[in-house]
């Protein structure tokens, strides 16, 4: 039976934080989510989505309608690789970068969604079916503007909830205090909670090594974007300095970037986001080559989403929790014994509210 796309729309829907979010950059200042229907020949309709923290998604959505949805119309939707490639080239005056990345990524979900109802499989099955539960790590307890009090609560929360790991938020002025805040949740924890911590971006080169020399005897799992995305050069000579892993990936476009990465040894943890890569058909590209790589997979936000990805792969790590869509989804991850579990539906296994949705549409 023909699966030819017969309707394309794009929309944009705004929802506001469900909790005070910063970091040493930015604060998080509402989730623009970008939504990508698709309807089918044979009766499916599948919907997908990206994201920006409070920029930028009106850029993306013109760029849907301008250029890639036209083009989608009579194509045969079972063909993803030959859909992405085409909406790439299609645009590639723009690629790499974050607008097209994120644009890709919402007709790409969609692809999978309706390959996951064609299917009758969910997506975590239908993307590789290695596990389907994930340990989960907590972040909603790490930002920067809390006390630290406020870290050791939700450090003590996570772990009496049987959550394996917290990942807070570095980039204090002065070092000492990003150090005071890691022993204090160290102590109050002891050795059996991974502590990751996340510079955001924040950082130079030499302000990051002398960080992490300071930060190695609190015993982290992780030190996350302490410099420049760009900054090939200053995580290669950082990974090679310290015996933490320095994680990478939230900010990286394209498989290619990612690439560069782990060939040069600038990466030991990989983040890669299925929205700001393009989707979940490089998504899987990435994550298979840090599998080669013999390094682990632990993407950036959209756990709804990635629960389903990181358990499809063998050398997905850990979930992150930061939850966003309550607002507009009928119901929330499944969370067992400190695991994320990916839904057993076909699909991508979101369950949208979709009156909820039409409420907060913007554009």
């Amino acid at each position: 039976m023909s699966s030819a796309i017969v309707r394309a729309e794009a929309y944009l829907v705004d929802l506001e934080v469900e909790t005070v979010r910063t970091d040493a950059v930015q604060a998080f200042l509402k989730q623009e989510t970008i939504f990508v229907s698709l309807s089918t020949s044979d009766g499916l309709t599948g919907l997908g989505y990206s994201y920006t923290i409070g920029t930028g998604g009106t850029a993306v959505l013109a760029l849907l309608r301008d250029h890639l949805l036209p083009r989608l119309v009579g194509a045969d939707a079972r063909n993803v690789e030959a859909i992405w490639s085409d909406l790439f080239w299609s645009t590639h005056a723009t690629t790499v970068g974050a607008i097209s990345s994120l644009a890709l990524a919402s007709v790409d979900t969609a692809l999978w969604d309706l390959r996951c109802q064609r299917a009758g499989e969910p997506l975590w099955r239908l993307a590789g079916g290695y596990r389907q539960r994930v340990p989960l790590y907590d972040t909603e307890g790490g930002w920067l503007h809390l006390s630290t009090d406020e870290l050791v609560a939700g450090a003590l929360a996570s772990q009496k909830a049987g959550w394996p790991g917290v990942k807070l938020k570095v980039g204090k002025p002065r070092l000492h205090e990003d150090v005071e805040r890691l022993r204090a949740v160290r102590d109050a924890v002891g050795p059996g909670l991974d502590i990751m911590v996340d510079a955001n971006q924040s950082m130079t080169y030499p302000e990051a090594r002398r960080r992490a020399a300071a930060f190695e005897a609190v015993d982290l799992s992780w030190f996350e974007e302490p410099l420049p995305a760009d900054d090939l050069t200053g995580h290669v000579h950082l990974a090679a300095s310290t015996s933490i892993p320095i994680a990478v990936g939230e900010s990286l476009y394209s498989v290619s970037q990612f690439r560069e990465y782990v060939a040069a040894g600038g990466a030991g943890i990989v983040q890669v986001d299925v929205a700001r890569v393009g989707g979940i058909t490089p998504w899987l590209k990435v994550a298979h080559l840090a599998e080669t790589f013999n390094l682990e997979v632990c993407p950036h936000f959209l756990m709804e989403l990635h629960v389903s990805l990181t358990a499809a792969v063998p050398n997905g790590r850990y979930v992150e929790h930061i939850p966003q869509l309550r607002a507009i989804t009928r119901s929330e991850m499944t969370v067992v014994d400190g695991h994320a579990v990916a839904p057993d539906v076909p699909g991508l296994g979101i369950d949208w509210n979709a009156d909820a949705i039409d409420d907060r549409r913007v554009a």
